[in-house]
C-alpha cells in the first residue's frame, strides 16, 4: 500500500478570500475555483493548499488560550530571507504574531487573515537539489 500526501485543507467562512491572501503569498495558481471550495497548486504532482467553506469556523487564538478556538495545524515555510518574506507576508495581509515562540531569531510566527498561525524560517543551509 502506498500512501501519498496531496492537500492540506481549510475551513474557512470565506474560500475566495484566504485562497487569494495564500495565492498572493506563495505565488500558487487556482487549480479549482467554487464558491464553497478553491484549491491552489502549481501541477497535478505537487502539494495543494485546498479552503473549503465553514460557515461554524472560529478564528483560532495564538498562542491558545483556555476556552477559545486552538490551531489545530500550521505551515511552516523556509524562507532565503526573512526580512522580506516578512514584508511580503504583511503586505498581502497576514499580522506579526504578537507572541513568538521561536527559539532562534531565524523563524517569525505570522497570522493570516482568518486567525491561522504560520511559520517562516529562515533557510540556514544550501538548498538541496530536489527543492
Amino acid at each position: 500500500m502506498h500512501l501519498r500526501l496531496v492537500a492540506t485543507v481549510f475551513n474557512t467562512p470565506d474560500p475566495n478570500a484566504i485562497a487569494a491572501f495564500y495565492e498572493r503569498l506563495l505565488e500558487l495558481p487556482r487549480l479549482m475555483n467554487e464558491p464553497d471550495w478553491v484549491v491552489l497548486r502549481n501541477d497535478a504532482n505537487s502539494h495543494a493548499l485546498s479552503f473549503q467553506r465553514d460557515a461554524t469556523h472560529e478564528r483560532p487564538a495564538w498562542p491558545n488560550e483556555p476556552g477559545r478556538q486552538r490551531a489545530a495545524v500550521h505551515l511552516d515555510l523556509v524562507v532565503d530571507d526573512l526580512d522580506a518574506a516578512t514584508a511580503h507576508a504583511e503586505q498581502c495581509g497576514a499580522l506579526l504574531a504578537g507572541v513568538q515562540h521561536n527559539v532562534n531569531a531565524r523563524e517569525r510566527v505570522m497570522i493570516d487573515p482568518d486567525g491561522n498561525p504560520f511559520c517562516l524560517i529562515e533557510r540556514t543551509v544550501a538548498p538541496s537539489p530536489a527543492e
